[in-house]
């Protein structure tokens, strides 16, 4: 298991467990990679300290992206990566009809004559046809 990343919805599961029931406080931090922290959780099961902190912890989990979780509780795991296939090439004369057909509509926005709504969605069509 500590070869393996660790999930940061796991982890928030785990500490909300130990949340809710006071024999699961502490089962976040051995899943993370901290032993003592799991090992101080649980001497202190009997108090209301470690559920609030796991409360807070499982929040923390989730409030952060995976890349900060990964940095934080998965630094120095290898993982397989997996390869993705190239795109194909875009030919630049496409790119460049798209390009001139995004300032046309950014110059009727300017201009009043389509709202910020409708220049939103048009963008987004005529970006869409890039890729």
């Amino acid at each position: 298991m500590l070869d393996k990343p660790r999930n940061r919805k796991v982890a928030a599961a785990l500490a909300f467990a130990g949340a809710v029931a006071p024999i699961g406080s502490g089962l976040h931090k051995f899943y993370v990679g901290q032993p003592l922290w799991g090992v101080l959780y649980m001497l202190l099961s009997l108090t209301p300290i470690p559920r609030v902190a796991s409360a807070i912890e499982g929040i923390w989990y989730l409030a952060q992206d995976s890349e900060s979780f990964d940095r934080k509780f998965n630094e120095g795991i290898t993982t397989t990566v997996k390869t993705v296939a190239a795109a194909p090439p875009v030919d630049p004369a496409h790119i460049s009809a798209v390009a001139d057909a995004v300032r046309q509509l950014d110059q009727l926005r300017a201009d009043g004559l389509i709202s910020e709504y409708e220049f939103e969605q048009k963008r987004r069509q005529l970006l869409d046809r890039i890729a």
